[in-house]
Formats: structure tokens, C-alpha cells, sequence
């Protein structure tokens, strides 16, 4: 199972349409060859020529029916790309062309794994051409000659394949970094408001048993927090409310998020009106028992305002439980703030 995995392309579906697009390209150019090149040839070798025209167009029907992530988990990519190998070097060899031209048709299928292909498998693929390439020289030039063409072709396909594997992982660090910005909080390391709307509609979306419960807490005289002690000492405190948080709640039964500013979420999906109560309380006297401490020794006590809603296994209301939990968090306000407001069931 790990080997198949490891022959996998990185991107099902981007692999099926660059590789229909290639198998179509090769299959006009070895039917033009075909009818316009070798009009001396015999039944066998035209026949062959022929029927590769004909699997090369029915991979590529295949490519376009057959759904990518199925083709994907059968390794059709890599067999494919093998596949071509092989149908290059048998028409060469029955052709007896060792010229460039020919030879280059290797790079089709090395081009295609090492754009889309893990690297155990654009290994394969590059590794099958090489061989087959080297016979296909041996077999039809002076060792001499075979030898400087293989070195050279060799080279070519080799430094390829290496070139666009960095590059391609180049690329991936580069898109796992951005995925980071976009849902990591760079200051306290909590989900952005980006991932907090994609989870809280996939925790809608799945109608987990018990309902789903929104907490959202703002600091209390955060502005004040900021004017007198620098807005330094108000990126500490959001620091030191997103640790309060992890302490409290379980990471594997919510989802933590900085929503923006000083507003702080807790989705809890799978979770009752009456345990998502006890946890905002939990939390409002987490947050009183922990006073911030400052550069010089001194503490800062903190106080949050906290708004609960909770809605249904079976409701999809996503707006209508974000407005739930944001008017209780300004009763929370209104009513003197440090406490917990519940919305109305």
C-alpha cells in the first residue's frame, strides 16, 4: 500500500489533464510520422505504429471518463508513463531511428512524471527511459557512438527529471507556507477567521449529535489595555488569552480562532447548550486566575466578556448562529462586562 501511495501523482486532477493533453499530441505526431514518413514500411511495423496511435488516444479517453482520483489510486499515471516509454523505444527499434528527433520523444513521459509524479515514481518512469533508451543505441550503432549519444541523452532526461523535483518541492514549501498564513494567526497561533467559517460550515454541514455550540469572547477595555501600556503589551495579552484558551478547551473538540482584533472564538461541534455554558464559564475564570505578567514584575489582570449559542444536531444556520453568539456577547458588554451571556434557545 505505501509503495502504490509513493507512485501516486501529487495532483489527481491537474496529472489526468496535462497527461490527456499529451497523450493526444503524441498520438497526431506518430500518425503524421506514420502517413507521411513511412510509406515503405511493412504490415508489421505499420501495424504496430497504428495500434500505439490507438492506445495512446484510448489512454487518453480514459484520462477524460474515468474519474482522476480513481485512475490516481490505480497507479494508471505511472503505467501510462511507462507505457510510453515502451512504445517509444519499440517503434525506434523497429524504425531503426537512433536520431535526436527520436530520442527525444523520451522526455514526453519524464516531463509529464517529474511535473506530476512523486518522486519514487518519476524515478521509475525517468530510470524505465534511460534503459530503454541505452538498448535502443546499443542495439542499432557502434558501442562508440551509442555510448555519446546515451551520455548525452542520458544527461539531458536525468538533469530534468532532478531540476523540476526541486522545483516542484520549491513550489510545495512555498504553497504549505501561504496555506500557513492563511489559516494559522501569525501573533497567537490560533485558526484565522478564514478557517473558523470553513469549519464552522463543515461542523453545520455534518449534523454532528448534540448540536454545535459558538463561544466569542472579546477582552474586556482593550482599547484601555493598548493607550496605557503600548500595543506591544496588547499583542502580549492576546498571546497569554489564546494559551488560557488551549488550557481550557481540548484542540481535538474545538476549534480555537482569533476572529479579529480582540475577538476570540470556540466552535465546539458535537457539543450541549449546558456543556458549552460550563466551558465559557470555565474559561471566564481561567482568564481571571491568570493575570498577564508584564516586563517589570507587575501583574495585569484580565477580564473577558463571553457570548454562548448553541443551535441543533439537524440546523444549518451558520449566520443565524454567529448573530446568536455575537448579540449575547454585547448583553455580556452591556451588563457590565466579565461575565457570561447565553443566547435564547
Amino acid at each position: 500500500m505505501r509503495f502504490l501511495t509513493a507512485l501516486r501523482a501529487r495532483d489527481p486532477q491537474a496529472a489526468a489533464h496535462s497527461l490527456r493533453l499529451i497523450l493526444l499530441v503524441c498520438a497526431a505526431v506518430v500518425a503524421g510520422l506514420t502517413s507521411f514518413q513511412e510509406t515503405d514500411a511493412g504490415p508489421l511495423v505499420l501495424t504496430i505504429h497504428w495500434s500505439g496511435v490507438a492506445a495512446l488516444i484510448a489512454a487518453a479517453v480514459a484520462c477524460t471518463v474515468v474519474p482522476a482520483e480513481r485512475l490516481d489510486r490505480l497507479g494508471v499515471g505511472v503505467l501510462i508513463a511507462v507505457g510510453g516509454v515502451v512504445l517509444i523505444c519499440t517503434l525506434n527499434f523497429l524504425t531503426a531511428d537512433t536520431s535526436a528527433a527520436a530520442q527525444a520523444f523520451f522526455a514526453f513521459p519524464v516531463l509529464w512524471a517529474a511535473f506530476h509524479l512523486r518522486p519514487a515514481a518519476v524515478a521509475l518512469v525517468t530510470g524505465t527511459a534511460l534503459i530503454a533508451d541505452g538498448a535502443t543505441l546499443f542495439a542499432l550503432m557502434p558501442a562508440p557512438a551509442a555510448f555519446t549519444d546515451f551520455v548525452f541523452f542520458g544527461a539531458v532526461l536525468a538533469v530534468m527529471a532532478v531540476m523540476l523535483l526541486r522545483a516542484n518541492r520549491t513550489q510545495e514549501r512555498l504553497v504549505a507556507a501561504l496555506q500557513q498564513q492563511l489559516t494559522i494567526d501569525a501573533l497567537t497561533g490560533l485558526a484565522t477567521r478564514r478557517a473558523f467559517d470553513s469549519a464552522l460550515e463543515a461542523a453545520l454541514n455534518r449534523s454532528v449529535p448534540g448540536g454545535t455550540a459558538l463561544v466569542l469572547i472579546d477582552v474586556d477595555a482593550f482599547k484601555s489595555i493598548n493607550d496605557n501600556h503600548g500595543h506591544p503589551v496588547g499583542d502580549d495579552v492576546l498571546v497569554h488569552l489564546a494559551a488560557v484558551l488551549r488550557r481550557g478547551v481540548r484542540a481535538e473538540d474545538a476549534v480555537l480562532s482569533r476572529l479579529g482584533g480582540d475577538e476570540l472564538a470556540v466552535l465546539m461541534p458535537g457539543c450541549s447548550r449546558d456543556v458549552a455554558v460550563l466551558r465559557a464559564e470555565e474559561l471566564l475564570d481561567g482568564v481571571r486566575s491568570a493575570p498577564l505578567t508584564l516586563a517589570d514584575g507587575t501583574l495585569l489582570a484580565l477580564s473577558i466578556s463571553v457570548g454562548v449559542a448553541h443551535v441543533p444536531q439537524h440546523s444549518s444556520d451558520r449566520r443565524g448562529l454567529y448573530t446568536a453568539a455575537d448579540t449575547a456577547l454585547y448583553d455580556a458588554k452591556r451588563a457590565g462586562r466579565g461575565r457570561v451571556a447565553v443566547a435564547s434557545a
